[in-house]
């Protein structure tokens, strides 16, 4: 049977003030959320796709509006750590102390879920997934709307996550009700999803959390090597971004990995070779270098990762809008956000990774 296309919608575009969001706009996006529509809005991390998390119908409009697999389960968003319990049959003593330390902010917690939580919003799963965003404006819409509210990134399912309003309208104008636009988005990468219903507790997706200050709180956690973006993930996904080719842009992408000196040789000689098959090449470098003959973008220095997290979608974005054929990638080093960064740059290049 051939899905069915998404439906078509006239989508209204609200500038927000991100700091204080003006209740006008935010009590016309929550009567959207409440009559099951869909809305897009900043986060900390990047921009999200908002449905009443409890109404099977407007999350199925989610999905249709992506183009996402059904088996790639939601993440909820809710305005205050005593959300969590209405959503979760189970917070164990480890999760409490994670949210007592993090939230709000960028870490999402899965748990076992309560019979409210819609399956198609678990993807039938017995777990779901929950965070509190560090953002004035979901906070103030999830209040306003009165539910918690189911949000994967603002984008086609697969393309690089949006981290401005113009992102998410060049992906989704015509397929949702609202955009919120407060701007561009502050740590750039997805929240970080750990599995405390499992001991030790595992990272499922590492991002705009460290996994070095997760484990200053609770101790040893495990990061197996697909959530570093290498090898296969387990065919059934308990969280976003482990079973399916994420973040890609539309041209070929190359990732390049080693010691830096060898990395910038292994990119020198790559650029030359694919300019001399006549192809445009770009190249997301850091330290501000340049490679001859290619449109080079700066994520930024290698020792502030925050930057090139913050700077990597809006480049890989860029560099496909310039209408290039190949973009090479530099690799980092997998400390802080690098292991974030890391596995956004493996899954965008659908494991083209060469090692220098």
């Amino acid at each position: 049977m051939r899905a069915e296309r998404p439906r078509r919608v006239a989508t209204k575009r609200i500038r927000v003030n991100p700091r204080e969001p003006e209740r006008e706009a935010i009590e016309e996006a929550a009567k959207v959320i409440r009559s099951g529509g869909l809305v897009a809005f900043p986060t900390e991390t990047v921009y999200g796709l908002g449905a009443d998390a409890l109404n099977p119908d407007a999350v199925s409009r989610v999905f249709e509006a992506k183009g996402r697999p059904p088996d790639n389960p939601l993440i909820v968003h809710v305005a205050d750590p005593e959300g969590v319990y209405l959503l979760a049959s189970e917070v164990p003593p480890v999760a409490e102390r994670l949210i007592r330390e993090f939230w709000p902010g960028p870490l999402t917690l899965v748990l076992r879920r309560t019979e409210l939580v819609p399956t198609v919003t678990s993807a039938g799963l017995d777990t779901v997934a929950v965070r509190m965003p560090d953002h004035p404006v979901p906070l103030e819409l999830i209040r306003a709307a009165g539910t918690p509210i189911a949000a994967p990134s603002a984008n086609r399912s697969g393309s690089p996550s949006p981290t401005t309003a113009d992102h998410v309208m060049r992906d989704l104008e015509g397929l949702i009700e609202i955009v919120l636009d407060g701007g561009t988005t502050e740590i750039g990468v997805e929240s970080t999803v750990l599995d405390v219903t499992v001991e030790p507790p595992e990272v499922l997706r590492p991002g705009g959390l460290p996994v070095e200050e997760v484990e200053r709180v609770i101790g040893r956690v495990k990061v197996p090597e697909w959530a570093r973006g290498l090898g296969h993930a387990p065919s059934r996904p308990r969280s976003p971004g482990m079973k399916y080719r994420h973040y890609a842009p539309r041209a070929k992408m190359v990732l390049v990995e080693g010691r830096p000196e060898a990395v910038r040789s292994k990119v020198e000689e790559l650029v030359e070779e694919y300019c001399s098959r006549g192809l445009r090449v770009g190249v997301l470098a850091t330290d501000g270098k340049r490679y001859e003959g290619a449109i080079t973008l700066d994520l930024g220095s290698s020792s502030d990762l925050r930057e090139v997290a913050r700077s990597l979608f809006y480049s890989i974005r860029a560099l496909d809008e310039m209408g290039v054929d190949v973009i090479i990638a530099e690799g980092v080093e997998e400390r802080g956000l690098g292991l974030a960064i890391m596995n956004r740059l493996r899954k965008a290049s659908g494991g083209e990774i060469v090692r220098a």
